[in-house]
């Protein structure tokens, strides 16, 4: 009866393995995203990413004054 026993404690092992993360990601997404581009609303981390942004998505823009 010992390959019983071990396939039991392998299905559970498993069982605990493959378990979905606990929480969701959205929360620390939302807090880390806190600048937003007014043209197509894409969210970015901070004004030097907009910056960029303004230079490869809509470069004949001018980028919004950077608020410190």
């Amino acid at each position: 009866m010992t390959r019983g026993k071990q396939k039991i404690e392998a299905q559970r092992r498993n069982a605990e393995k493959n378990q979905k993360p606990k929480g969701s990601q959205l929360e620390a997404r939302a807090v880390a995203l806190k600048v937003s581009c007014p043209i197509c609303k894409v969210q970015l981390a901070n004004e030097k990413q907009l910056g960029d942004h303004y230079g490869s998505k809509h470069p004949k823009e001018i980028p919004p004054a950077v608020s410190s």
